[in-house]
This record gives C-alpha cells, structure tokens and sequence, in this order.
C-alpha cells in the first residue's frame, strides 16, 4: 500500500483544514502525513484504511476545537464540544496562538498513539 492512497482524502479536499491559518493547517498536513507513513509500515491494508479514517474524523475535531478556543475566542463552545468529543488532553489556560494549540494537542495525541494506537482498539 501506498502513502499518497492514505492521503488522497486530504489532497483531494481542503475539508480537513478550511479555516486554519497556514501554519496550524501545515503542521496538521505533516502530522497526518507521518502517521499515514506509520500506518503503511506497520498494518495491513484494511486496517490503515480504517485506521486512517479515525485519525481524518478526529482531525476535523480538532480543527474544530482549536477554531472555537482560538479564532472565535468561544471558550466554553470549545470546552463542551471537547467534552462531547470525548478529549481529554490539557485545557489552554491562557490565550494561545491557534498553530501552537493545534502543536500541543497533537503532541498530545501523538503520545496518547504511542500507548495505544487507535488501529489497535476496537470500534
């Protein structure tokens, strides 16, 4: 399996990144990307398919958080849609410039991969 098969739903559509700022979309970009390669190396087909598509789901979560926290400074839209979306990474706790929250969170989520990676959960 091919990388760029992963990643033709991102390059087929700016869905994923409408309303980032350059540098928060470009940072999102890469974190996919890597994680795409990671997923080619190391699953099966079906299972990087799938795999891939929780990563664009929860992707477009947290494009939606950080434009709630950051852009439209909705701080408590952006606390409640974390809760519903079930996130459980560290709240900012002051203002923030959006590519440096979008840096934490997926820090944050990277590390969370590394315990157990979502491809190996049950859905």
């Amino acid at each position: 399996m091919q990388v760029m098969s992963l990643l033709e739903p991102l390059l087929a559509s700016e869905k994923i990144t409408r309303g980032l700022g350059d540098a928060e979309a470009r940072i999102l970009v890469d974190w996919l990307a890597e994680r795409a390669e990671e997923l080619v190396c190391s699953v099966e087909e079906e299972q990087a398919v799938v795999a891939m598509a929780k990563l664009y789901r929860k992707a477009r979560s947290i494009v939606q958080f950080v434009r709630l926290w950051c852009k439209d400074k909705e701080y408590g839209a952006a606390q409640q849609f974390a809760a519903l979306e079930k996130f459980t990474w560290p709240w900012p706790t002051a203002k923030i410039a959006p590519w440096k929250l979008m840096a934490k969170i997926l820090e944050w989520e990277m590390a969370r991969l590394d315990e157990t990676p979502d491809w190996a959960l049950e859905s």
